[in-house]
């Protein structure tokens, strides 16, 4: 066992080459990307895109498709 402390740096470049060497770039990505905390207020962007929208006419539109 390793009981050296490295920087924390060192710690994530050792830690992504593995992830990448093991399991592919685009894996590892989409394993990074669980832990984005994302931008905006979505609620808020959720009112922009639908408005007021009942849930009958979200039915009708989803028929209507």
């Amino acid at each position: 066992m390793n009981t050296e402390t490295r920087p924390i740096y060192e710690i994530s470049r050792r830690a992504t080459n593995i992830l990448f060497r093991e399991m592919g770039i685009v894996e590892t990505i989409r394993f990074f990307n669980q832990f984005s905390i994302g931008r905006g207020d979505y609620t808020k962007d959720r009112e922009k895109w639908i408005g007021d929208v009942s849930l009958d006419d979200a039915i009708s539109q989803i028929k209507d498709r």
